[in-house]
C-alpha cells in the first residue's frame, strides 16, 4: 500500500503539471508558449486499459500512460517557466520501477538544454521553480554542474532585505515555487543559512495571507478583503493547493531536528483538515472553496495538489488515515 501511495503521490504531481500549464493565467508570460493551454482537435477515445482499483500495477499503468504522453508532448519544447516546474517534479518522482530512470533521464536532457540556470528573473519565485528538478538529479548524480547555478543565484537571493508588509513571496503560490529550492539546497550543501532564509520569509508570508480561523491562504494581499457572492471570504482553489504541495516538498527534506519543522507540520495539519471538509461529494474541489455553488465546474489542478498533499501525509503518518 505504501509503495502504492508513493505512485499515486509522484502521478498526481505530474497532473499538476499538466493542469496548471492547461490552465495557465492570460496574465503570465506562459499563455504565450507552444504547448500551454491547448487542447487536441481530437481527443480520441477514452483510454480503456486502466483500472480504478487502487492498486500497485493499476496505479502503475495509469502513471506510465499519463507520463508518457506528457513527455512526449513536451519533450521538444521545454521550458524554465514555473507552469511546467510541477511537471518536470513529478517526472523526477516517478520510481525506477515504473520506467522512472527514463523520466529523470529526459529530465537531465532539459537540464544540459538549459545549462542549469534559472529563469531570467533574479528574485522572483516563479523563476526559481525549475531548481527543484535539478536540485533532485544532483542528489542522484552528484554533478556538481547541476547545482552551481542554482548555488549562485540563491546565495545572492539570501540577502534581500525583508519588508513583512511587501514580502519576496508576495503570493501564495510562491510557496511551492522558491522554499523547496530553498530546503533542496540547504540539504545538497549541508549549509542551513538556506533553510533559515526560507523559514524566515515562508511565515512572513504566512502571517500576511493565512488565515488562522479557516486555516487557508489568501491568493495575495488585494485578496484579504474580497468575499464570494454568499458572503465567504474568497479562497481560491489551485492556490491553497500550491500551498499545500509546496509544504510537502519542504517537508521531505527538512530535517527532523529543525527547531521550526513542528510549525510546518501544524500548518500542514490544519490546511489538510480544513481542504478535506470543503470536498465536493464527486471527490473534486471547485475553484472558490467557500462557496461552490458559484463556480460548479470541478477545479482539476487544485484538486490534484490536494490528493497529492494528502495522500504524502497519511503515507507519512503526519494525517491520519480515517479521518
Amino acid at each position: 500500500m505504501n509503495f502504492s501511495l508513493r505512485l499515486l503521490c509522484s502521478g498526481l504531481l505530474i497532473l499538476s503539471g499538466f493542469f496548471a500549464c492547461s490552465n495557465a493565467s492570460s496574465q503570465s508570460t506562459a499563455n504565450t508558449l507552444p504547448g500551454l493551454g491547448d487542447s487536441p482537435p481530437d481527443a480520441g477515445p477514452p483510454a480503456t486499459d486502466l483500472s480504478p482499483a487502487f492498486k500497485k500495477k493499476y496505479v502503475a499503468q495509469a502513471l506510465r500512460k499519463v507520463a508518457d504522453w506528457q513527455l512526449n508532448r513536451v519533450r521538444e519544447q521545454y521550458s524554465q517557466d514555473w507552469t511546467f516546474a510541477a511537471l518536470y517534479a513529478g517526472f523526477m518522482a516517478v520510481p525506477p520501477a515504473v520506467h522512472g530512470n527514463a523520466y529523470q533521464d529526459a529530465m537531465s536532457d532539459m537540464g544540459r538544454q538549459f545549462n542549469w540556470q534559472l529563469g531570467l528573473r533574479p528574485e522572483h519565485a516563479d523563476d526559481q521553480a525549475i531548481g527543484q528538478t535539478y536540485l533532485d538529479l544532483y542528489e542522484l548524480k552528484h554533478d556538481p554542474a547541476m547545482l552551481a547555478p542554482t548555488h549562485a543565484r540563491m546565495n545572492a537571493l539570501i540577502q534581500h532585505k525583508d519588508n513583512p508588509q511587501h514580502p519576496l513571496w508576495w503570493w501564495c503560490d510562491a510557496l511551492f515555487m522558491a522554499p523547496p529550492v530553498l530546503s533542496d539546497l540547504s540539504k545538497a550543501t549541508g549549509d542551513g543559512k538556506f533553510l533559515d532564509f526560507m523559514d524566515r520569509e515562508w511565515w512572513i508570508t504566512s502571517n500576511l495571507l493565512y488565515d488562522p480561523h479557516f486555516h487557508l491562504y489568501s491568493r495575495d494581499a488585494s485578496y484579504l478583503d474580497k468575499h464570494e457572492a454568499n458572503g465567504a471570504k474568497v479562497f481560491w482553489s489551485r492556490g491553497n493547493g500550491w500551498v499545500m504541495a509546496g509544504l510537502v516538498r519542504v517537508l521531505q527534506t527538512m530535517p527532523a531536528t529543525y527547531p521550526g519543522r513542528p510549525r510546518y507540520v501544524s500548518q500542514f495539519q490544519q490546511m489538510a483538515k480544513a481542504i478535506a471538509a470543503l470536498q465536493g461529494t464527486d471527490g473534486l474541489w471547485r475553484p472558490g472553496l467557500m462557496d461552490a455553488a458559484a463556480y460548479p465546474l470541478p477545479e482539476v489542478s487544485g484538486s490534484a495538489f490536494y490528493t497529492y498533499a494528502l495522500a504524502w501525509g497519511v503515507r507519512n503518518r503526519i494525517l491520519d488515515r480515517q479521518s
